[in-house]
């Protein structure tokens, strides 16, 4: 891993968006990744949230923010705001709940209707630490994700098992669509990933849009 001077100094900026039903644990895949922390008692979020973290990919730095919002029904109303300029998505489900796996395809389906064609998305089975209450083989999960031609990976933000790993290879398969385009022919890299190489991508006022959606939005 390289040095970097300060927040601002990177080469790309990508906007991932955490998506999935409520209760399946991406606010601490997030808290995991940004700031290695999990919490035993973590609340519903409310609205939205971002954190951001740097990793190296090559010689570049590539800054991910990353965004999280609340899974239930009722906050369905801030989607476009949400994923607008979003190159890269994981959406998590809860390996010890059927019903968060079967509304997966709900998921993908509102993800793909919001987002670039391009978008990198990773399928990841949270809680993998709860062996013993597992409710999803993962081969039916594997099969899924080949058809839908999507990555997968099961995490644990309890444990911090691949959660590390699930954030860096979309960061980096990204980066990868992002690199090839420039290269094939001096297209600029944005046109494969909208807003790819970024200084606008997800304004802050996105997220007080979606903050004022609040819950009782129409």
């Amino acid at each position: 891993m390289g040095a970097y001077k300060s927040e601002d100094d990177y080469d790309y900026l990508f906007k991932v968006v955490l998506t999935g039903d409520s209760g399946v644990g991406k606010s601490n895949l997030l808290s995991r990744f940004t700031k290695n922390d999990f919490s035993h008692d973590s609340r519903s979020t409310i609205g939205v949230e971002f954190a951001t973290r740097s990793i190296q990919v090559d010689d570049k730095i590539v800054k991910a923010q990353i965004w999280d919002t609340a899974g239930q029904e009722r906050y369905r109303a801030i989607t476009s705001a949400y994923y607008r300029g979003a190159v890269g998505a994981l959406l998590v489900y809860d390996v010890t709940r059927h019903v968060t796996f079967e509304n997966v395809e709900r998921w993908l389906k509102e993800l793909r209707n919001h987002t670039d064609a391009n978008i990198v998305i990773m399928l990841v089975g949270n809680k993998s630490d709860l062996r013993h209450l597992r409710a999803i083989p993962t081969e039916e999960v594997k099969a899924f994700a080949e058809r839908e031609n999507t990555f997968f990976m099961e995490t644990s933000a309890l444990e911090a098992l691949n959660v590390e790993s699930a954030f860096t290879e979309v960061l980096t398969q990204i980066y990868r669509v992002v690199s090839k385009n420039a290269l094939e022919g001096g297209a600029d890299p944005t046109t494969a990933l909208p807003k790819g190489q970024v200084i606008n991508v997800g304004s802050r006022d996105d997220v007080s849009a979606v903050k004022k959606a609040g819950c009782c939005s129409t």
